[in-house]
């Protein structure tokens, strides 16, 4: 049974990896980003382009884009990564960030309830480095910050939403080989590819039950401490 998906960042990285695994199964893809890529356009999928979710233009392109759309799934894929520390801290960054990881998301989302059926989902991709307990090393002060909001935000969500039996995936895609990973210039660009983050994503985002709604998970399938 295919199914009707909505990806935003789906432009490259993980998210052009969810979108080409859904297009190959038969799932009617709507892919949302800033600028498409050749990647991207090769899929011959729904492409909907100049949307930033961090705006109130861009989330009212993404809502009129997709009039008359029932979703199944809305997969919150977008972000970005900043690097701060204490001796080169950047208000600035760390706002953008939490614009686009936290707020942006949870807006988008609100925006697109009226597309949501009863038994559709909600994905919200995070990272563990959102979680306070497994802060290990400190650092990334706007990135850490962002995600934490995501999946306090996340949990929110996924107890508003149940009256309206729609669940919500929280997930940590893990340490993924992607531009926005190797673009912080580190020794070890990843642990796995795009490929298999996005494989790990859509079986957990299948199996999603309301039993699991608002429970943060590793690719893995790992429970994830907050």
């Amino acid at each position: 049974m295919s199914n009707t998906i909505v990806i935003t960042g789906a432009n490259r990285g993980i998210g052009l990896a969810m979108a080409k695994i859904c297009q190959q199964r038969g799932d009617t893809v709507y892919a949302l980003c800033r600028q498409s890529s050749p990647q991207l356009n090769a899929l011959k999928i729904n492409i909907i382009e100049g949307i930033d979710i961090a705006t109130d233009t861009g989330i009212t392109h993404a809502k009129s884009a997709l009039a008359g759309v029932a979703i199944d799934l809305l997969i919150n894929n977008a972000g970005i990564l900043r690097d701060e520390s204490l001796s080169n801290f950047n208000k600035d960054t760390i706002i953008e960030q939490f614009n686009v990881n936290a707020l942006a998301p949870i807006a988008l989302t609100q925006a697109l309830l009226s597309h949501l059926p009863k038994n559709s989902k909600v994905a919200l991709i995070t990272s563990r480095m959102g979680s306070i307990t497994d802060n290990s090393s400190g650092g990334r002060y706007g990135y850490r910050m962002s995600k934490a909001a995501l999946n306090i935000a996340a949990v929110s969500l996924a107890k508003d939403l149940a009256e309206n039996k729609i669940a919500v995936g929280i997930y940590h895609p893990g340490y993924v080989q992607t531009d926005m990973v190797n673009a912080l210039g580190q020794t070890s660009n990843g642990d796995i590819s795009s490929d298999v983050a996005a494989k790990r994503l859509l079986t957990l985002m299948t199996e999603l039950t309301m039993a699991e709604s608002g429970v943060f998970k590793h690719s893995n399938g790992e429970i994830l401490p907050w």
